[in-house]
């Protein structure tokens, strides 16, 4: 059976966390920066922790 390819657009999305978790950048925050709160901005430039839910089928995609 051949080797699993990584899916290159999750790869450049996502990343493992030195915990093993998967932490992914906060989406709207690369459109439409002037109606949005410093405040707002400020919370959505930080990295999130991925949902366990989704964390299952991005893991097949980083091959891990």
């Amino acid at each position: 059976m051949p080797k699993m390819k990584t899916h290159k657009g999750s790869a450049k999305r996502f990343k493992i966390s030195g915990s093993g978790k998967i932490v992914h950048r906060s989406p709207t925050m690369s459109k439409k920066l002037m109606k949005k709160s410093s405040a707002r901005k400020r919370r959505l430039k930080a990295e999130k922790i991925l949902k366990k839910c989704d964390a299952k089928v991005t893991r097949q995609k980083l091959g891990i």
